[in-house]
């Protein structure tokens, strides 16, 4: 069994920290159950001289007395150091140890939750400061790793630090769900054998975390697995929901308001349209929400073809709570067999489109190489005009603007079966390829691309109306 899967970016800058000729400080930052702690210790396993990881809600004193601990186990030291009072002191100790057990070679050292550890007026982050600035950045071969999942501390004490820590990271790795290959090689690895189209209905439901995936077991079908993880009295993910945003942000409340009304609204909204649904104030504390929300990868932000930066629209991507908002909150359905019988209604096929369209555009890359223009400068934007006494309204669900004067216009659509393109359907294609051309006057060749679970059926009007069909299996590739 193969003991990693994927994550080569990420594992790259930390080879290339561990290469440097400089001390580093390296900030990992991601949701809960996305691998952080698993990445980390995977690629330093043989350099990682100290480890420590905070505890949610901790005191102070119970946090230093659990430093001093590990201090020792990693120090082989023949006695329990003294009992720490300050985080100061207990700073000061390990760059002692470091000091004494320097083996001239490179060393990391891992403090993982690093949030936690600022528990209120514990001085935590001030004696880190402290310990960074006047030692570590004199030690050439020492790599520093701080990690946490509470997105709105990390941002806000480590990425945009106005104070001792200001521009000292050198280094940063926003970890992400996998990806749809990831995702497949990771279910392999563990001997659980789905077609791809029963790992893009998994992905439609949990996203990639590996937390999550790992849930699965050998023998058991989607439906089984869904029953049980989402409908069980005590399943994992019917739980999860409760925890998920107040482990990461500050006030979640504001976080939920507008996950909330984005989950109601696929097709997205604008920075005013949230501000104006959520009552939210229109200052930095919502452009300070909505970026913690991205940097967690928990929503996606859009430009509109033609569009200015004020014109963004903001769309839940997270897979895991959009389905968990539709299916499981409110739901009083247990046990086996829940989920079969929502499975049959006509909201759970509405939702497999949404949730088809959002997987596609997580994958661009992946959709990009299979169109053969993975080295052309592409712009990605979604496209959306009202009718007017002149032109009917119209929807693109992906525009890859290209640098070679083409853009692609992609119609994604989920079908459980090989899509059928008729008289009535490449109409509406063609009407939407006119209108999009008449609304923003573009020059450029436009091609009318479609992506589908199973491809399209070659008839007429598919060939005659289609410059590219592309099928799920785009998607699983090596973006």
């Amino acid at each position: 069994m193969k003991d990693f899967i994927g994550r080569e970016p990420e594992i790259r800058v930390l080879t290339d920290a561990l290469e440097s000729l400089e001390p580093e400080l390296v900030a990992v930052i991601g949701r809960r159950r996305v691998g952080k702690t698993f990445l980390v210790r995977h690629v330093y396993s043989r350099q990682t001289v100290f480890e420590f990881s905070g505890v949610k809600e901790t005191t102070a004193i119970r946090q230093l007395e659990r430093f001093g601990l590990a201090l020792a186990k990693a120090f082989d030291m023949k006695e329990t150091p003294v009992k720490l009072r300050s985080w100061l002191q207990a700073f000061s100790l390990l760059s002692d140890m470091l000091e004494k057990k320097n083996t001239g070679k490179k060393r990391v050292v891992f403090l993982d939750e690093f949030p936690w550890l600022d528990s209120p007026r514990s001085g935590f982050l001030a004696a880190f400061d402290h310990f960074w600035n006047s030692w570590a950045t004199k030690q050439p071969k020492l790599v520093v790793v701080i990690c946490g999942s509470a997105a709105s501390w990390m941002i806000r004490n480590v990425v945009r630090s106005k104070g001792g820590l200001h521009n000292r990271l050198t280094r940063r790795i926003r970890l992400l769900p996998f990806n749809l290959l990831e995702t497949e090689q990771f279910l392999q690895n563990r001997n659980i054998s789905f077609k791809r189209y029963q790992i893009l209905q998994l992905y439609m439901m949990m996203g990639g975390i590996p937390h999550y995936l790992k849930e699965l077991r050998r023998g058991e079908s989607v439906d089984q697995a869904i029953d049980r993880l989402f409908f069980g009295v005590d399943g994992l993910l019917r739980e999860e929901f409760e925890n998920l945003y107040p482990a990461l942000f500050d006030d979640a409340g504001r976080h939920l308001a507008a996950v909330r009304a984005l989950a109601a609204k696929p097709s997205g909204m604008t920075r005013n349209q949230l501000i104006d649904h959520c009552s939210l104030n229109s200052g930095g504390s919502t452009t300070k929400m909505l970026e913690e929300l991205l940097e967690s990868g928990f929503i996606q932000q859009y430009l509109p073809f033609g569009n200015t930066t004020k014109d963004a629209v903001y769309k839940l991507s997270d897979e895991y709570t959009i389905f968990y908002l539709r299916f499981i909150e409110h739901s009083k359905a247990v046990g086996a067999g829940a989920w079969i019988n929502k499975s049959q209604s006509p909201a759970y096929r509405i939702w497999c489109g949404y949730a088809f369209e959002n997987l596609c555009l997580k994958h661009v890359p992946q959709i990009k190489k299979s169109l053969g223009i993975s080295g052309v400068y592409t712009e990605q934007s979604i496209w959306r005009s009202e009718g007017d006494d002149s032109l009917s309204g119209a929807q693109i669900d992906l525009v890859l603007d290209r640098a070679d004067q083409c853009i692609n216009l992609v119609e994604v659509k989920f079908s459980n079966a090989e899509f059928v393109v008729d008289k009535k359907y490449a109409a509406e294609l063609e009407n939407k390829k006119q209108v999009f051309a008449a609304k923003t006057g573009t020059r450029k060749s436009l091609f009318l691309t479609m992506i589908t679970n199973f491809g399209v059926k070659k008839n007429e009007h598919a060939l005659h109306t289609l410059h590219h069909a592309l099928t799920m299996d785009v998607l699983f590739e090596n973006g």
